[in-house]
């Protein structure tokens, strides 16, 4: 409400406003000084309006004091929740992690005011992905929370993160995200032959170089984890044969050497 000293109440007095939203946001009643919103207030969309109002003698429209400047500042509410702008994410770990080991950091953002109140104070928690991963509730940092976690069992695991406002308080507004975390290979499994021995019959008149025969170990690891190398390390055959190894099928090829 804005009133001029020498308004005596008798109506000889009107005011105007002018500035940012005068009429189409605040209006004056130009009688009493009153100034009203006519319509809902948004902090996020503008937090500040600058107004000038005025004292004018209602006969002659002139001054009858100087124009008075005023801010209206718009008061938060807590009316946003927290969002994850990047969201969905995901990562990986290696396989066999420490536990504590840091995956990714995920990170909420809220359009309320942060300097006033909690309203935008957020608190980050894991909804899905227990026991498996943790996340720091004031960073958002996800870790591994179980040892020896084995890609070989388990590669793939969808964590789903919670950010909520009023430092996580009841009444707080929450948002979520998804996190697809994938372990990634070590070499953490020794090729096997699916057989103690294999036996194989050749003709004495095969010439040098010809196949005797391929073998296979499997190895549960992938990528150049799982890239072979054969050699014959014992046996009778010692010079008389050699194994190489089939880049595309990972096989070893036993040949004649002479």
């Amino acid at each position: 409400m804005l009133h001029s000293d020498v308004d005596k109440g008798d109506g000889s007095i009107k005011y105007i406003l002018s500035g940012e939203g005068a009429s189409s946001i605040f209006i004056i009643d130009e009688n009493t000084g009153d100034i009203h919103a006519t319509k809902r207030l948004d902090r996020e969309e503008q937090a500040y309006y600058t107004l000038r109002a005025q004292a004018l003698d209602r006969l002659t429209n002139k001054p009858v004091e100087p124009e008075s400047e005023f801010v209206i500042k718009i008061q938060d509410i807590n009316d946003n929740e927290p969002k994850f702008l990047d969201g969905p994410y995901t990562a990986g770990v290696p396989e066999m992690s420490p536990v504590g080991t840091s995956v990714v950091q995920v990170t909420a953002t809220d359009a309320d005011d942060p300097t006033y109140g909690n309203s935008a104070r957020v608190v980050y928690s894991i909804l899905q992905g227990q026991p498996y991963f943790s996340v720091e509730p004031k960073t958002g940092v996800i870790k591994t929370a179980l040892p020896n976690m084995d890609r070989e069992a388990k590669d793939q695991y969808l964590l789903v993160i919670q950010a909520k406002d009023m430092v996580g308080q009841n009444g707080g507004l929450s948002g979520t995200t998804s996190v697809t975390v994938t372990l990634t290979d070590v070499n953490d499994n020794p090729p096997r032959f699916p057989r103690r021995s294999y036996q194989y019959n050749v003709p004495e008149s095969l010439p040098v170089a010809s196949v005797v025969a391929r073998i296979k170990a499997a190895d549960a690891d992938v990528g150049p984890n799982a890239e072979m190398e054969y050699k014959i390390v014992d046996g009778d055959g010692l010079g008389v044969f050699k194994v190489s190894v089939d880049k595309d099928t990972q096989e070893g090829i036993i040949t004649i050497q002479k």
